[in-house]
C-alpha cells in the first residue's frame, strides 16, 4: 500500500496483541480458560466465545487497545440497547480503511480517470463517508462531495462535474430518476456509467437484481455495484464487475457464517456473518457476530478471484418479523413496495401488541389514487407474504420525520420499536 502504514497480520498475531492490549477480550481469554498462544488457525477460532454488539455497548471503552493519545479519529454507529457505539481509529487504523476502499474501487473497475461523486454524508461520525473520500483519495481519481438529498443539487453537479460514478443509497437513485423525469434530463445521456450502492440491497441471493435493483436501471443505464460492510468491521465486501456477491478482502478480515448454536453453515446456506478484523489497532474484533445473515460462495468467481464471496444481506438476525403466524425478514416486505410504481417512499415499523406478538406499521408516500394503490399493496402482499400489515399515507414532509429521528444521519426504513 503506497504512503501506508498498514500491514496484513496473522491470526496468531491479532490474538497476542488483544491478550497483550484489550481489557475485554483479556477477561474473556481468561473466564473461557482459553490461552491465547494455542490460538493459531481458524479452525482454532471454534474455542473461542463469540463477541456481539451488545459485547461492544456494554463494555465499549474496555475494546479500546490503545492510550486515548493515539487515537486518530472517533467514530460512531447505533448500538441495540440505545446509545451509539464508539469506535476509536488509530492513524494506521485509517489507512488500514483507505486501503480497503481502495480495494473496493478497483473491484468495481474504478481507476484515476474517474470522477465520483458522493451522495452521503462526511460529518456525525459516520465511518463510510470518510472511508470512501480516502479511498478515492488513494485511488488518484477525482471527487466530488455533495452529500445525501436535494436532487436538483445532484443533477446540478452532474451537469457542471461530469462525474462517471455515484456512491449512495440505491433508493435514493429513484428520487433522481423521477426528478429528472420532470425536468426532461435524457437519463441515456448522462456521464454517469456506474454507480456504488451502500446500505441496502440490490441483489436476490442467486444474484439477480432485486426489485429496487431492476426497477433503477429499467430507466436508467448504468451499473449497479453492491457493497456490504459495518462500521464495527471497518471493512467492506465490494463486487467485482461480474456482480456475483462481494468479494472477502483476506488480508483484512477473516469470515465465518455461523448458525445459532455458533457452528459454521454450508456454503450455499444463510448464516449469521461473524467476522475477525486483521490489521486493527484501535478496536480489534475477534469472532464479531454482526447479526447480518447473508450467504457465502467459496466457488472461483468469473473475473477469476478465489475469495469467497458473500450475499446482500437477507435480513437481521433479531430483525425477523413474525407476523400472523408467517415469518420474514424486511427485505422481503421491501421488495414487494418496490414493486408498486405509486409508492415513492417508505418506512416500516414494528412493535409488539398487548400479547407479545409482532405488529407492522407501513408509513407510505405515494403518488396519485390512495385507496388504488392500498388495493395493489393488499393483493400483492396478500399473495406473496400472505398476510397484510396496516397502512398509513402519509406526507413527505412527514414521512422524512419519521425517517430522520433525533437527527438520523441516514434514512431509516425500518424502524424496530419491540
Amino acid at each position: 500500500m503506497n504512503e501506508s502504514t498498514y500491514t496484513p497480520q496473522s491470526l496468531y498475531d491479532l490474538v497476542q496483541y488483544l491478550a497483550a492490549h484489550s481489557p475485554f477480550y483479556q477477561a474473556l481469554f481468561a473466564k473461557a480458560g482459553i490461552n491465547p498462544q494455542q490460538i493459531k488457525t481458524v479452525a482454532d477460532l471454534a474455542r473461542v466465545p463469540v463477541t456481539t454488539k451488545e459485547d461492544i455497548q456494554q463494555h465499549n471503552w474496555d475494546f479500546c487497545c490503545v492510550p486515548r493519545e493515539q487515537v486518530a479519529e472517533y467514530m460512531a454507529t447505533s448500538g441495540t440497547l440505545g446509545n451509539p457505539v464508539t469506535l476509536a481509529l488509530t492513524k494506521n487504523d485509517l489507512d488500514r480503511l483507505a486501503y480497503n476502499e481502495y480495494c473496493s474501487f478497483l473491484l468495481a473497475g474504478g481507476s484515476v480517470k474517474d470522477v465520483y461523486q458522493l451522495m452521503l454524508t462526511l460529518d456525525r461520525q459516520f465511518m463510510a463517508g470518510i472511508a470512501y473520500y480516502m479511498g478515492i483519495r488513494k485511488l488518484g481519481a477525482g471527487q466530488v462531495r455533495v452529500g445525501p438529498g436535494a436532487p436538483a443539487l445532484h443533477w446540478e453537479t452532474i451537469r457542471r462535474v461530469q462525474p462517471t460514478v455515484l456512491v449512495g443509497v440505491p433508493s435514493f437513485l429513484l428520487k433522481l430518476i423521477e426528478f429528472a423525469q420532470q425536468q426532461g434530463i435524457d437519463l441515456t445521456q448522462t456521464p454517469v456509467n456506474t454507480v456504488l450502492c451502500i446500505g441496502e440491497t440490490i441483489r436476490n441471493p442467486d444474484g439477480s437484481l432485486n426489485r429496487l435493483g431492476a426497477n433503477i436501471v429499467s430507466q436508467w443505464p448504468v451499473t449497479l455495484v453492491g457493497t456490504y460492510a459495518s462500521t464495527e468491521m471497518q471493512t467492506a465486501f465490494t463486487e467485482c464487475v461480474y456482480g456475483q456477491g462481494g468479494h472477502l478482502n483476506p488480508d483484512l478480515l477473516l469470515l465465518e457464517l455461523l448458525d445459532d448454536n455458533n457452528q459454521p453453515v454450508p456454503d450455499g446456506e444463510p448464516g449469521e456473518v461473524t467476522i475477525t478484523t486483521l490489521g486493527v489497532e484501535g478496536m480489534p474484533l475477534l469472532r464479531y457476530k454482526t447479526g447480518d445473515i447473508c450467504i457465502k460462495n467459496s466457488a472461483p468467481c468469473a473475473c477469476g478471484r478465489t475469495t469467497p464471496r458473500l450475499s446482500g444481506v437477507l435480513g437481521r438476525k433479531k430483525q425477523m418479523i413474525k407476523l400472523k403466524g408467517t415469518s420474514f425478514y424486511p427485505p422481503a416486505l421491501f421488495d414487494l413496495l418496490h414493486q408498486v410504481s405509486a409508492v415513492k417512499d417508505y418506512a416500516v415499523e414494528l412493535h409488539a401488541n398487548e400479547w407479545g406478538t409482532d405488529e407492522v406499521l407501513l408509513h407510505l408516500q405515494v403518488a396519485g389514487d390512495t385507496v388504488e394503490t392500498a388495493r395493489q399493496l393488499k393483493d400483492l402482499l396478500r399473495s406473496r407474504l400472505r398476510v397484510i400489515p396496516e397502512m398509513r399515507f402519509v406526507s413527505g414532509e412527514e414521512l422524512h420525520h419519521i425517517q430522520f429521528p433525533d437527527g438520523s444521519r441516514k434514512a431509516l426504513k425500518f424502524i424496530d420499536r419491540r
